[in-house]
């Protein structure tokens, strides 16, 4: 599951004409996600996912206690200790605070954080600056991949990381290296809903 993967298939089918609803059910190895498509002038400009609930007890990360399973997980790399919330939005994140999110080096300690023993299935590692109660800024260290200038279920984790932790509101900016995008934790259904922009930066073919 790729929170901004889908919303770049959301636009894709609606501005090829492959679809006329501006509401899509998506299936995803993580279940059937909900898109709403913010349509201008016939292209689609955002789009709004429902990335469904968050599961904070998921089989791939730690289980610290029964009354606090995936809060306060502290991990000792190099010269440094970090303590984690970890939460799944359908793949594991472990999300820690920094105190300079643009200075911190991602890649030497989130190479070696991603392989910790307490991921079994290895993790997202993200890295956050909470700038106030409705911002954050994030830099991700992605399972597999390395430093990427987004992460769609990155974000929503660290939304809900912050707001288990009383840091920030249920509506949140996450502030990435390639872009913003808002977050929403509905504590009613308990969905978390991610809307971010979706553009066409280039088209080719593949010849046979």
């Amino acid at each position: 599951m790729c929170g901004n993967g889908i919303r770049c298939v959301g636009k894709f089918v609606y501005d090829k004409g492959l679809t006329d609803k501006t509401d899509l059910k998506i299936e995803t190895l993580a279940g059937i996600k909900g898109l709403k498509l913010n349509v201008l002038n016939n292209k689609v400009q955002t789009v709004e996912v429902d990335m469904g609930e968050p599961i904070l007890n998921p089989e791939n990360i730690p289980v610290i206690s029964k009354e606090n399973p995936v809060k306060d997980l502290e991990i000792e790399v190099l010269d440094k200790t970090f303590k984690f919330t970890c939460v799944s939005m359908g793949n594991p994140h472990a999300v820690t605070i920094v105190e300079n999110v643009e200075q911190f080096e991602v890649e030497k300690y989130g190479s070696i954080l991603e392989i910790d023993r307490h991921f079994p299935e290895k993790a997202n590692i993200e890295f956050i600056e909470i700038l106030d109660k409705k911002q954050i800024k994030m830099r991700v260290w992605e399972r597999g991949t390395g430093e990427t200038l987004a992460c769609g279920t990155g974000a929503c984790a660290v939304a809900v990381s912050c707001i288990l932790n009383g840091y920030t509101e249920n509506e949140v900016t996450v502030k990435l290296l390639g872009g913003d995008l808002e977050i929403v934790w509905n504590k009613e259904n308990n969905h978390v809903y991610m809307t971010g922009p979706a553009k066409t930066v280039f088209e080719g073919e593949i010849e046979d």
